[in-house]
């Protein structure tokens, strides 16, 4: 399969009841301490900036095994951990939540292989290797990590099959029938997936579920009008969700509450950001974005609202990764902490962020939250 060369050179719970926090009540915008803290008032559910608090519906019920008390005990082992990785400044990579998220489900998997489409200079790969110690990788990447180590620290694993470089392989090209034989994997539900590669997280999706993949990880879940690449949060918009579906007139509630928001909020994205033609909102201005956002292709309210539907019938857990901290203690002005779930050390608990080690990480680390996403999949009982 041919692939773009930018691949190589960028980087950058629908657990079934999964809540984002709700506009019916009081919304505190928490930010730098030289900022004014805002708080917005919607007049009644519904109104004002939509979210989706109820994602897709899994086949099952099903539900993630952890709690919230786990997250916070794996948060003070792996704060220790994070200090000693390799690569001190990752720019274009993996920050410290979505680390701390791959680390945590792949350490709570306990899977007998790792999988990871994009390993850029090998920080992720890094954090695999924290999570298992002795579980073989297999890394597809069209430039090998090794290849940074003559510019700055990189980091290779001396446990690991990498595709790359010369010998890079899609990982919807690869025979995964001959790399299971290979590691002696009998059960594929035993493997754990890692994408970050800014390709069509459904294109991804279909592929695994081929390959016969259960449980996948996506770093880059990107919302809905921002990202170069077509993903589950994207997916999960949809008017039949409570709280999902937006809005493209531009004296509405919401279009207040964006045009103000995108002040205090990098990654916000206001209605003239949000549409494009025809008021279309959804994806990225009603395009499919693919590979960097190489491929752009134009798709229809119904074709999207089609995706979700395919999506629901393989999906039997769906969570996000809540942010580690709130934007009063990280001092994060990038995304906006009204299209996320509630973080893992809520604004104002300052101690325990002191006390988990937190305040004491250099607070850019902290900037890049995009949603991480695990997905637990299997094929159409129909």
């Amino acid at each position: 399969m041919a692939y773009s060369s930018h691949w190589a050179n960028h980087r950058y719970h629908l657990v079934c009841n999964y809540q984002l926090p709700r506009f019916s009540l009081h919304l505190g915008l928490l930010l730098r301490s030289h900022l004014t803290a805002e708080v917005f008032r919607v007049r009644r559910p519904g109104i004002g900036l939509r979210i989706p608090w109820r994602s897709l519906v899994s086949k099952h019920g099903k539900d993630v095994e952890w709690t919230s008390k786990d997250l916070l005990k794996g948060l003070e082992e792996f704060v220790p951990i994070y200090e000693t990785r390799p690569i001190k400044n990752n720019m274009y990579g993996m920050g410290f939540d979505h680390s701390f998220g791959l680390w945590f489900i792949t350490r709570w998997l306990q899977p007998d292989l790792m999988i990871e489409s994009g390993a850029f200079k090998g920080h992720s790969t890094w954090v695999l290797r924290q999570a298992m110690p002795d579980t073989p990788i297999v890394s597809l990447s069209p430039r090998h990590p090794e290849k940074y180590l003559k510019k700055g620290p990189a980091y290779v694993d001396g446990n690991c099959t990498y595709f790359a470089g010369k010998d890079f392989m899609d990982f919807g090209s690869m025979d995964w029938g001959k790399v299971m034989r290979k590691h002696g994997i009998k059960d594929r539900s035993r493997v754990l997936v890692f994408f970050d590669d800014h390709q069509n997280e459904l294109k991804r999706l279909k592929e695994a579920l081929k390959a016969g993949f259960k449980h996948l990880v996506f770093e880059d879940n990107y919302d809905t009008g921002t990202g170069d690449h077509y993903s589950f949060r994207q997916i999960c918009d949809q008017f039949y969700i409570r709280g999902g579906g937006h809005s493209c007139y531009k004296e509405s509630d919401e279009a207040r509450i964006r045009h103000r928001r995108k002040k205090f909020w990098e990654k916000a994205v206001d209605t003239d950001e949000l549409c494009g033609p025809g008021e279309a909102w959804w994806g990225v201005r009603g395009h499919m974005r693919d590979d960097f956002n190489h491929s752009n292709k134009a798709i229809t309210y119904g074709q999207h609202f089609q995706n979700s539907r395919f999506v629901e019938s393989v999906l039997d857990v769906y969570w996000e990764l809540p942010p580690v901290a709130g934007p009063s203690l990280t001092h994060q002005t990038r995304y906006d902490p009204a299209r996320t779930s509630i973080p893992i050390v809520e604004d104002g608990r300052y101690g325990l962020f002191r006390r988990l080690g937190l305040s004491q990480l250099d607070l850019s680390v902290f900037n890049g939250y995009t949603q991480m996403v695990y997905l637990q999949v299997s094929k159409n009982d129909t």
